[in-house]
């Protein structure tokens, strides 16, 4: 995915023809899913790792592979209640498609009379989230390290034209290595130029979005500075007790750096926590060149980062493939039943 210490072209031929591949892969597997059908019975329910609005993410174990996933299970009447059926629609569609390094994939789907059942790769590391509180904050080369392969990611679905949307800690998981995958594709979506949907989460909007001017990819280069400020200073750039507070001084657009800011990270931040679009990096002619070639940047190997072949700042305590010890307790609750199927309609290409 490039290299920065090569004197290259702004965009390299062999990311060009890397992207070009990964786009037309994308789109087979888009249009002509094959995705793997299973059922319930075929899985053994092992503890909850999350909840959410719509239902929660359990571990399971297959029972004839031994293998082990994260079973995310959607309550059918919540997801119509709360009109996310299309979002639902396109995260089975898309997450099966893609196919990166960084990015969570889609090996099972199916539903019950009330449930729908999107069966997940089983990241064992937890959540980043996690260790960021645990740690406070992380060091400039910890931060560099993560959001390396966030931009890396960001690139590429980017380039299949799918805009993220949620990019925050909670969706940020490590593996044993240490490395990142992307989780939770419930906001992502297609956007050839722009929409206007109001989604994701307050301390991350960008200011376009809350002001509904309708937006672009850009808002995701946006979110990576929010995420690359809170991932160093332990917050993020705006908060406030109540969402519309913090989405004021969103759109005032003024927020102070830490002292142990170095003055690499403060212009990279300054250059993507950027209200003006035409200025924000990520949105001009370079696109994300721009960002990948900054002075803070100046001593990461991209393709190392890539491959993997960086060493990790920090590694999970990871005992087995099916350990779960790195996620947080939740209260278990049996699934629902019924004998009748509920909006058949609503999910039938589900």
């Amino acid at each position: 995915m490039g290299n920065s210490h090569s004197p290259k072209k702004c965009i390299s031929e062999e990311i060009v023809e890397y992207l070009e591949t990964a786009k037309r892969n994308y789109l087979e597997k888009y249009h002509n899913p094959r995705i793997r059908l299973a059922a319930l019975d075929e899985f053994k329910q092992l503890r909850t790792l999350g909840t959410g609005s719509f239902g929660r993410v359990m571990l399971v174990q297959h029972k004839k592979s031994s293998d082990f996933f994260a079973l995310k299970i959607l309550d059918k009447a919540k997801v119509v209640k709360l009109k996310q059926v299309q979002h639902t629609l396109n995260e089975k569609r898309i997450l099966q498609a893609v196919d990166f390094p960084f990015l969570i994939h889609l090996e099972y789907r199916f539903k019950n009379e009330i449930y729908l059942f999107l069966g997940l790769e089983y990241v064992s590391g937890g959540e980043m989230f996690s260790y960021l509180r645990r740690k406070g904050r992380f060091s400039e080369s910890a931060a560099r390290f993560y959001a390396s392969q966030v931009i890396l990611a960001l690139e590429y679905l980017h380039y299949l034209e799918l805009i993220y949307r949620d990019l925050k800690p909670e969706n940020i998981l490590l593996d044993p290595a240490g490395y990142i995958k992307i989780a939770d594709f419930g906001f992502v979506k297609h956007v050839k130029y722009r929409t206007y949907t109001l989604c994701g989460t307050p301390e991350y909007l960008a200011p376009e979005i809350i002001q509904s001017k309708g937006y672009t990819k850009a808002v995701d280069w946006w979110a990576t500075g929010v995420l690359i400020y809170e991932m160093v200073a332990g917050h993020p750039p705006f908060f406030a007790d109540e969402p519309i507070e913090i989405y004021e001084r969103i759109v005032i657009g003024k927020y102070k750096f830490p002292s142990h800011f170095s003055s690499d990270l403060k212009d990279l931040l300054r250059n993507l926590i950027q209200s003006d679009l035409t200025r924000r990096f990520g949105n001009l002619k370079n696109g994300v060149q721009d960002i990948k070639s900054h002075k803070w940047f100046s001593h990461l190997d991209w393709l190392m980062i890539f491959k993997k072949e960086v060493s990790a700042p920090l590694i999970p305590n990871c005992k087995g493939p099916g350990d779960a010890t790195n996620f947080e307790r939740y209260k278990e609750e049996p699934l629902k039943k019924s004998r009748i199927c509920k909006f058949e309609a609503e999910f039938a290409e589900f």
